[in-house]
Parts: structure tokens; sequence; C-alpha cells
């Protein structure tokens, strides 16, 4: 698996990868002397995960040149020739003394029907070096680059293939009634995750009375929920890796048990699938030549993770729910985490990891999941130009006190007067929310209805709007007079994309917000149902539309922007990844990249 190129600066460059037997590593350059901290984690009887973050020894790293680099193990060099684009032998990289273009998406499913966009990524990267061009200077994944919670039944066996091959190391036993066999679980995991007896769930509930449990983990598709640390790890070994599809046979994975319209859901995923592991071949090519920063978001661990009070009190309080949320944060920080800030502070977990691991080879995670819990760093920084602040928005959740059903808050007070802190004497700043700030009011407003029947969960309300007083908290920060004066945020989750200016209303400072929201890179919102949403949203919440003093964000003047060309559109459905250009630091265009390799561009100007 890689090598993936992580964090990339002038001081240090950071290089993910995994193999299947241990080594010394070390990455060289040309005509630059640099030296190497290589760390590493055993995950398995044939799986090692490796950080090599890599210094220069008498200056820093030159800007705006391309860098190629080499790794080394015991033996020698790697042959790395799959990973590098036609103009080169080997991967390179670039590091921007300016931001000038950002590739950005969420939401990766792999068993979405839409082809991945990241494949479409790296054609576009590949034809920019062919022409001498570095490409893309970051790749952005702001959520959702595995699905924890939504797994497709022939993906589960290759995932337990996976675990059987690489004799990846277990967890301690749960106490878990599942059935022995594994196929015999596909599509009824969900039966036998842990509930809510509904002897305690409230009277005032029609669930009461039906006499029905309360599942804890709220996702609509937990059918092949993933449960174990082994399970998590195995998921992204297949959602990185290109050779791992051949290596375990996936052509022949089946099941015998199933029938009629679960037999034909399995083929269709498996077709599906087969697809989405050719394209790893480009993925790991895309990952290996430009720096790729990530953060988490629900569907990485669990759908609705920390939703609201009620929901974190129900999963904390149980033992095995605990951890299967715990592992998913584990396998998050292993797989994603250490990357985003070089180690710098996530590394100081791994000794105590480490020391998880029993004699037997068995992890006995309990102790470590204190720390990974109290963990405060998952948010990060780069200090480019513009500085790019990338927000973790479901750890320090604002959590209503009166009513534990009640939606929390993205950020808590703490958390938001940190970013405020971080945006100050900047003129430009790039914000990565997962979810965004400014989204569609005909949306929020269903979300608002569902909430107020006491059914966040069923909705996602996940909306920054949805809580009193992180909403009024952000906007106060947006409406100080020393605030950038051009900021962006980027957003996913909602799987459409869409462009959103936002200015004060009152106030002579000059600043503006653009909301670019991508989602999904492999995944969609259904089609006919966005274009009535569209619609919708249009008609009710216009430029003069009543309707927008009734919103929390009525001082800020929030305008849309449509597509160019023919069949003109506020919302794209289409699976997609963004790329943003920046000319001196502001946005100067905003398109997006297609998984069938169409460009689709959103007017900056009209509006």
């Amino acid at each position: 698996m890689g090598p993936m190129l992580r964090r990339a600066e002038q001081h240090q460059v950071c290089i993910q990868f995994a193999t299947t037997t241990p080594s010394q590593y070390r990455i060289e350059f040309s005509d630059i002397e640099v030296f190497s901290q290589h760390h590493s984690v055993r995950l398995g009887k044939h799986l090692f995960l490796h950080y090599v973050n890599v210094k220069p020894i008498n200056d820093l790293f030159p800007t705006d040149v391309l860098l190629a680099y080499q790794l080394f193990d015991d033996h020698g060099p790697l042959d790395l020739s799959a990973f590098c684009y036609a103009s080169s032998n080997l991967p390179q990289f670039f590091i921007p003394n300016k931001l000038k273009r950002i590739l950005h998406g969420s939401c990766r499913n792999p068993h979405h029907p839409a082809k991945d966009s990241l494949i479409a990524a790296d054609d576009w990267q590949c034809s920019q070096r062919q022409v001498n061009q570095p490409g893309a200077d970051l790749l952005l994944l702001s959520g959702d680059q595995v699905y924890a919670d939504d797994v497709a039944g022939p993906m589960l066996l290759a995932i337990d293939k996976v675990i059987n091959l690489l004799g990846i190391y277990p967890e301690s036993e749960l106490a878990l009634e599942l059935p022995s066999e594994l196929q015999q679980q596909l599509y009824k995991r969900h039966l036998y995750l842990p509930k809510r007896p509904w002897q305690q769930r409230t009277k005032f509930g029609v669930a009461y009375w039906l006499k029905k449990d309360e599942p804890h983990f709220s996702s609509v598709k937990a059918e092949n929920h993933l449960i174990h640390f082994q399970e998590f790890i195995a998921l992204y070994v297949l959602n990185l890796s290109a050779s791992i599809w051949s290596l375990i046979g996936f052509e022949n994975v089946q099941c015998q048990q199933l029938t009629g319209d679960k037999q034909a859901l399995f083929n269709k995923e498996k077709t599906i699938l087969s697809d989405f592991a050719i394209g790893l071949y480009s993925v790991q090519r895309l990952f290996a030549n430009v720096s790729t920063l990530m953060m988490f978001d629900d569907h990485d661990v669990t759908d609705d993770w920390n939703l609201t009070a009620a929901w974190e009190q129900a999963i904390y309080q149980h033992p095995v729910s605990k951890r299967i949320v715990n592992n998913g944060l584990i396998s998050y920080w292993l797989m994603q985490g250490i990357g985003n800030d070089a180690g710098q502070k996530t590394l100081a977990l791994l000794a105590d990891f480490k020391a998880s691991l029993t004699e037997n080879n068995v992890w006995q995670l309990n102790a470590f999941d204190k720390q990974i819990v109290a963990f405060n760093d998952w948010h990060y920084e780069l200090n480019t130009t513009p500085k790019v602040v990338v927000l973790d928005t479901r750890t320090h959740r604002w959590r209503n006190e009166q009513n534990f059903n009640e939606p929390s808050g993205l950020l808590d007070w703490e958390r938001l007067t940190d970013l405020e802190e971080r945006l100050l004497s900047h003129e430009q700043v790039i914000i990565v929310s997962p979810a965004p700030v400014f989204g569609v009011k005909s949306i929020e407003a269903i979300q608002a209805m569902f909430n107020m029947c006491g059914q966040p969960l069923m909705v996602d309300v996940e909306n920054w709007m949805a809580h009193e007083g992180s909403a009024k908290k952000l906007l106060d920060i947006f409406r100080r007079e020393d605030t950038p004066k051009e900021t962006l945020i980027l957003s996913g989750d909602v799987h459409y994309s869409f462009c959103f200016s936002v200015q004060k209303r009152f106030g002579k400072h000059p600043n503006r917000i653009w909301q670019l929201t991508a989602s999904g890179i492999k995944n969609e919102f259904p089609r006919k149902l966005i274009n009535i949403l569209d619609k919708l949203d249009s008609i009710l919440y216009g430029p003069k539309s009543p309707l927008n003093f009734f919103t929390k964000r009525w001082q800020m003047e929030v305008d849309k922007h449509q597509t160019k060309g023919t069949g003109q559109k506020y919302l794209v459905s289409d699976a997609a990844i963004s790329l943003i250009t920046l000319e001196q630091g502001n946005l100067a265009y905003y398109q997006l990249i297609h998984s069938d390799g169409r460009l689709t561009e959103f007017d900056l100007e009209e509006s």
C-alpha cells in the first residue's frame, strides 16, 4: 500500500506506506542531502505500516520545483515505476510558495455505482505533468474516506480474506453473539448489534408502545457494519491498495447461502467492486505524487457519530458499542491521522498502542481507549499562503444540555474561540469543514422539521445552523472587522456539490466568504430529488423572500452560483472531485472534475 505522499513542507516531508515484510526504510532525493526518521507498527504477521519523515540536512526543501524521491529498504532501491507519470521514472511532488491549485473532495463509497472520481483526478494530474506543469499543490479529503457502517457483502468477505492472508492480529473477543460463520452474518449484522431496550425509551414515543428496541448504531445501511479492529484495518488496505485484490482472488469470492434479492445485490456489488479495484492503480499513482491530507467525518467511524448527546450516551455506556466506535477511531489514527501532522503530535500515541498487543498477538485495546478518546489534536493547519485550517467537527461537539436528543453543535465554544484566533491577521484563509457552514436552506428546513419531531438521526441533522449557540458564535466570527478579506470554506458530506458566496449585510469590512462544497468522490444524491430541492430552494428562499429573515444567518447575504453552459443548475449531484484555482490567494475558478472526465465550472460572477 503506497507510497502515499502525506504532509509536504519545506522543512519536512512525510511518506506513508505498508509492506508485508519488515525492513528499515529511507527516502532519498536527487541533489538534496536528507536524513530519514522511520517509524513502523506491526499490525499483522505480514502487515507492517510505515511512516518515513524526511528532513533536509543543510537547508530547506526548495519550492515551486518538482522533487523526485526514491524509496530504499535494507536491500536497495524499490521499483516505483508503477507510481510515476510518463515524464518521470520516479514519483514527483511540488512544494508551492503560494497555493495555486487544490483538489478537494469527500465521500468515497467503493460499492456506489458511480465511477471513482480520484481516477479522473489522476488523469487530470497526468495531463498536467505531460505539459511540464506541476498540477495540484494539495489533495484535501474532507471526510468519509472509508465507509465502515455501509459495507457491501462481497467487501465483507474480502475483508475476511485480507485478515487471513496478511495475518492481521485480532482484538480480544467481544461479548457479541454473532453467527460463527461470516457468510451467515452477511446482510444480517444489524440484527446482532447492541440495542436499547424498548422499556428504557420514552413513553411519549410510538416506539415504546410498539415495544421496539432502539439500535445504538443509527445507520440505515448497517447490515454489514464493521465490528472488529482487524476488519477496520483490512478495509483501509482494500480502499488504498490495488495489488491486494488480486492476492485474495476477489473474482472467486462468493456466498452460497444467499438467495433471491440478496444474491442479486451481492452480484451487483461484486461487479462494482471489481471495477473499483482496477481503478486503484490510478488512485495510488495520484497519492504518490500529490500531498494528500485528510479529516474524518462520520462514516469513517459510523453514521451519525456523536450527532446528539443521547447518541453518545447510548454508545459510550455500552462496552461493545464503545469498542466498535473506538476501533474506527484508532484505525483512522493509524491510516489517516498520523500523516496529517507528520506525527508531530499523533505519533506520541504509538508506543502505548504497541504495548496493547499481548504475547499471543491479540490486541487488548481497552486501556488504550482512554488515550485515543482523550486525544485533542485531530485538527491541524498548514502554514501555506493562504493558510489552511482543517477542523475536527466530530470530537469537540457543543452538546445541548437541556435536551440530549437535540443535535449537538459541530464545534464547542473553546474550539470556536480557537478558530477565531487562527483567522485573525490573515488576508486569506482556507477552512476545511467536513459539513458545509452555509448549506441549502430548503434542505436545512426539512431537517429542522424532522428534528422538531424528535428524529434528528433520521435525516442526519449535521448542519452548522442546527445548534443555536455554535451558529451564533460562528457567524459572529465572520462578522468581525478583522477577519480575512477572503475565506474559502471547503466542505463535503452531503453527496452533492455547490458554490455559494457570502457577504455581510452590514458593516464596512469588504470580506467575502466562499462556500465550496464537493461531494461525493464516489457517491451521489438521487438526481431527481436534488433537482426538486434545487427548485424548491430557489422558490422559497430567493433574494427577496421573507423566509430569509427566519434563518439564523439573515445578516449574511448568501448568493448561489450557477454552473456555466447549458443546463445551468445550482446543485450538482454527479460524482466529482473539485478543482480550486487561486490567483494571488483569491478564488479564480471553481470546477468539478467528474468521474467520467467531464468538467463543470461554476460562474463566480453571476449569482
